[in-house]
């Protein structure tokens, strides 16, 4: 049975191509839905097995990012969407697809009840940065798209004006207790200090899932490191052919495969 993977396009998003290729090397059988069309149909999430949002500037960033997206799928979709995720079934949103799984309320879902408990606000810098970053793994985690195979320090790339997670105490406290911080801004060699914080983040937070792990958000884009040609200086570092973005797909596509069909 093949493993069919569902992306979520709208006016504005930008990412679909690089996350599509990346599962496709997988092996992964791939749709792009186009929301509008989501909206007028029943049904549509039932015979995939993930569902990822991409990043971009869905509908302009208008309001804020991703609130427009996050509006029309919980009002039109919430009951599909909680199905697919009671089928122990899997959803990645990537920057843009991030800020819209914080939005609808999905992340990180400390309680019992959908409802926002965090945002993705204004970088501290005031601007949208464009580089590099360094990122520590928390391999204790319960997200389904960590596994042994992905090194504690990563390296991916950041396209982000609302980047800034924020939440209040009690939120962060439950996230901690529950391992649902996924991953942190950090130095090469792991250091989580606020000087490598991008965006000013509490606690460097760079990505988080819900309390079941199956849902994952993420500011850094691992589709586009998902070969090792995105990389500047893939040459000058002699990287091999796949990107360290490719495990986050592998590992998902490996859960899917052991544990729903």
């Amino acid at each position: 049975m093949k493993i069919r993977a569902a992306l979520l396009y709208t006016e504005g998003t930008n990412c679909n191509l690089e996350t599509e290729n990346a599962f496709k090397y997988l092996g992964v059988e791939t749709e792009t839905l186009i929301l509008n069309n989501v909206i007028k149909n029943k049904g549509n999430f039932d015979k995939y097995h993930i569902i990822a949002i991409p990043g971009g500037f869905s509908y302009g960033d208008d309001i804020s990012a991703g609130k427009v997206f996050a509006t029309l799928l919980m009002h039109y979709k919430l009951e599909e969407i909680m199905r697919f995720i009671s089928q122990g079934k899997l959803i990645i949103g990537i920057c843009n697809g991030f800020q819209v799984l914080v939005k609808t309320g999905l992340l990180p879902n400390t309680s019992a009840t959908i409802k926002t408990e965090s945002t993705l606000a204004f970088n501290d810098s005031g601007v949208f940065i464009d580089k590099w970053v360094n990122l520590r793994v928390n391999k204790n985690s319960v997200s389904k798209f960590i596994g042994t195979d992905l090194p504690d320090i990563i390296e991916l790339p950041i396209a982000h004006a609302e980047g800034k997670f924020i939440a209040p105490g009690d939120v962060l406290n439950k996230m901690i207790s529950n391992n649902q911080i996924v991953f942190q801004y950090s130095s090469s060699d792991g250091n989580v200090d606020e000087k490598y914080n991008p965006n000013g983040s509490i606690m460097n937070i760079a990505g988080i899932c819900d309390k079941t792990g199956q849902i994952l958000g993420l500011m850094p884009h691992p589709e586009r490191f998902s070969s090792a040609y995105q990389h500047p200086a893939w040459q000058r570092l002699g990287l091999k052919e796949e990107g360290t973005g490719l495990l986050l797909f592998k590992n998902a596509v490996d859960y899917i495969k052991n544990n729903i069909i």
